[in-house]
């Protein structure tokens, strides 16, 4: 099924529904590095109506909320502006977070919203769009397919995620 995709700028009264689907597509792709599956640790620090202010605040922080016609069904969260792998900040742009509920995984959103981030990168006239995958699972591949090519090695930043989850890949696509 082709889905019609809309990409809202997120304004405070969707904050519940973006805290809600982050949520709810985070845990369903990544309880798996955690202990005992409790994400709580992630989710306090992503997805609170605290966190949303502050980084709505932030005029480097883009945040949207991912929509068919008529259901919401992912998240995308962008710095703007990077200074990242040789790269000032006006060169680079970082997508942060983009969560896509599962139910929706696979159906040619996850390209869409690539294409609308290397969009509002290009308006910006940067370089180069970085972001960073779990070396293990299916979004590596994703991106893979999708122009991206692993430049480093990092780790997921928080000390209580499982030791043999943490590694992750920084990637890199060229405009």
């Amino acid at each position: 099924m082709q889905y019609k995709i809309q990409f809202i700028l997120l304004k405070p009264e969707l904050y519940d529904t973006y805290i809600e689907i982050g949520t709810k597509a985070y845990n369903q792709h990544y309880t798996h590095l955690w202990p005992y599956g409790d994400t709580s640790t992630y989710i306090e620090n992503s997805f609170t109506k605290e966190v949303l202010l502050h980084e709505e605040k932030d005029k480097n922080t883009l945040l949207y909320i991912i929509k068919t016609d008529t259901k919401y069904i992912g998240i995308l969260k962008i710095t703007l502006h990077k200074k990242i792998q040789g790269y000032d900040k006006t060169e680079a742009l970082y997508l942060d977070k983009i969560y896509i509920l599962n139910e929706f995984s696979g159906k040619g959103i996850g390209t869409k919203s690539l294409e609308f981030v290397e969009k509002i990168a290009r308006a910006n006239s940067k370089k180069a769009i970085f972001l960073e995958a779990m070396q293990k699972g299916s979004a590596l591949h994703f991106y893979q397919s999708n122009s991206f090519g692993i430049v480093a090695s990092t780790q997921v930043p928080f000390s209580n995620v499982i030791e043999n989850e943490k590694p992750m890949y920084l990637l890199k696509k060229d405009l």
